[in-house]
């Protein structure tokens, strides 16, 4: 930690003599704000910013954070767009990932809750498999598919295990987007659903994205499609996200016939480039 004293940090420094060592707090505002500028938010926040009054006038200045921002190439995807709030922007976006845990499938069912496992059960194939339908992103490899009874899976989130705080949800409420995947098979028919929540610290739901459940008739084209829904102006104390979707093929033959889905994707903040 630099060494300043708390008590003298705005306090007149005397004139220097050859030998003196000058305090950091000489040198221009500038300057400090660059030093400031490499170092982590949350240790400007926790360790820099309670020092002395100097500090803290300039770990709060707008610029500072939008020097951050530009440091680490955090910038809104409409170079037009305002940003109200710099700091609130940094940790958006330096927070900013796939809430949802294998959403791919590679882990086979680690980090899912299987809710309903009807049929054969759910079943995780690779890319192209007998679904023989190339997926848009090459970076995805495998699919979950479902069953001639219905098969539902789950992820809960939780926001303040994630680095969503409290405040920074009920006071910034930043967008939440949900998106998910799904196909079927061309020669049998399907029914996909999906169901996402915003739950308070009890669960109790305080936004729900729940369309109905997609028919898709036997010889279809069985191409990828996604599904996607942006949470925004939602009530204050939002803690949780529960997500879940699965289906049924509408035929009943035994094996893996129902819809299947992938590339399942949570994310919070804004757009970036």
């Amino acid at each position: 930690m630099l060494g300043v004293s708390k008590r003298r940090c705005r306090d007149p420094q005397p004139a220097l003599s050859v030998g003196t060592m000058a305090s950091i707090n000489e040198l221009p505002s500038n300057i400090l704000l660059e030093l400031f500028s490499l170092i982590p938010a949350r240790e400007l926040l926790l360790h820099c910013r309670p020092v002395c009054s100097l500090w803290r006038d300039l770990i709060d200045l707008v610029s500072l954070w939008k020097l951050k921002c530009q440091r680490e190439g955090f910038m809104p995807k409409k170079w037009g767009q305002p940003v109200s709030d710099w700091k609130v922007f940094y940790f958006l976006c330096s927070l900013r990932r796939n809430l949802i845990r294998n959403p791919c499938a590679e882990e086979g069912f680690e980090f899912w809750t299987l809710d309903v496992n009807g049929g054969d059960e759910w079943k995780v194939e690779d890319l192209p498999g007998d679904h023989r339908r190339v997926f848009p992103n090459s970076h995805v490899k495998k699919y979950f598919v479902t069953s001639y009874y219905t098969c539902l899976k789950s992820q809960l989130v939780d926001l303040k295990a994630e680095g969503y705080w409290e405040e920074l949800m009920d006071r910034t409420r930043p967008d939440i987007v949900v998106k998910d995947w799904f196909a079927a098979r061309q020669d049998c028919g399907c029914k996909y659903q999906v169901c996402v929540q915003l739950l308070s610290s009890g669960h109790v739901p305080l936004g729900t994205f729940q369309p109905d459940p997609v028919a898709i008739q036997q010889w279809s084209d069985a191409k990828w499609r996604e599904v996607s829904h942006t949470f925004s102006n939602y009530p204050p104390g939002v803690r949780y996200i529960w997500f879940q979707h699965g289906g049924v093929d509408t035929h009943y033959w035994a094996g893996w016939y129902g819809p299947r889905v992938t590339n399942s994707s949570i994310t919070i903040g804004p757009e970036l480039t």
